[in-house]
């Protein structure tokens, strides 16, 4: 009598994670399995660098003003759902300052170069046109940034996922503003303005039911043409939402499963199994 097969240890370990997360049952068992064993090119969420350019990294500023259509996904109370989760992750708080140092201020909102400092950027090829040699050419630079200067008043950004720096938000003539600041420096001069700070941070409430209700992983966009995991999606009729956030070529996607359907959980188990990085994994890094 011949003994009955045993299962593969690479079987057995899928078998006893998914009886941890409680998947066995209703036909969740397939989808858990079949996920895990999925070949996608997934790939680390980028990261952020230390360089003056607010938009070097996931914005995850844009999370706490969703537009409505910023989701996608065939089902609009799936969508809905997962975006009024999401409008939770990212708070931010308005600070009003009398007097700020110009010299204070170290990045810039507007600007497609990757500099390390306003320094850097100033003696750029982007800003080798402008010179400052006199104190006279210093409020001249200054004024094409500030127009109204020296009444003007400074908008700034602050992020708790990019540290101390300040951002300026103002969108003229950046090259004119990063050479000013750092010629204020160089020289040790001291102009203060009024400011208004945007201070953004993580909301570990928001996070914290995010993470209850949603498995959120980064989908590569070569997930949504791969045979086999549209099949797992559609055949089980598993509730999801997309989300594109990242803005570089190539980048992924988010992928926002609800915990509260057996299907879906067990995808996101599955997918996480398979390699797919997990969104609030990262946020929660930065927080």
């Amino acid at each position: 009598m011949s003994l009955p097969e045993q299962p593969s240890p690479f079987s057995s370990r899928l078998t006893a994670l998914a009886q941890r997360v409680g998947l066995l049952g209703r036909g969740c068992k397939p989808i858990f399995e079949r996920a895990s064993q999925l070949h996608l090119p997934f790939a680390a969420i980028p990261s952020f660098t230390d360089n003056i350019c607010w938009l070097g990294g996931p914005p995850l500023q844009r999370l706490m003003d969703l537009p409505r259509g910023a989701l996608s996904g065939p089902v609009q109370e799936d969508k809905a759902e997962a975006r009024a989760a999401l409008l939770g992750l990212i708070e931010a708080e308005r600070e009003q300052v009398d007097a700020l140092d110009l010299r204070h201020v170290d990045s810039l909102v507007h600007c497609d170069e990757r500099h390390a400092s306003l320094e850097d950027y100033a003696a750029s090829d982007a800003c080798r046109k402008i010179r400052i040699i006199s104190y006279r050419d210093f409020l001249k630079t200054l004024s094409q940034s500030l127009p109204n200067f020296p009444d003007a008043r400074l908008d700034l950004y602050q992020a708790q996922w990019r540290g101390e720096r300040l951002f300026w938000a103002g969108e003229l003539h950046p090259q004119a503003f990063a050479s000013a600041v750092a010629y204020a420096r160089l020289r040790g001069l001291e102009i203060s303005l009024p400011a208004e700070i945007t201070r953004y941070r993580i909301s570990s409430t928001g996070l914290g039911e995010l993470e209850q209700h949603y498995h959120a992983l980064a989908m590569p966009s070569e997930a949504w043409s791969d045979a086999l995991f549209m099949q797992l999606l559609m055949e089980h009729h598993v509730p999801y939402a997309r989300l594109s956030l990242l803005r570089t070529p190539g980048a992924p996607e988010f992928l926002l499963l609800p915990k509260q359907s057996p299907q879906a959980s067990a995808l996101g188990e599955g997918l996480r199994q398979a390699g797919a990085p997990d969104m609030l994994d990262y946020v929660r890094q930065l927080a």
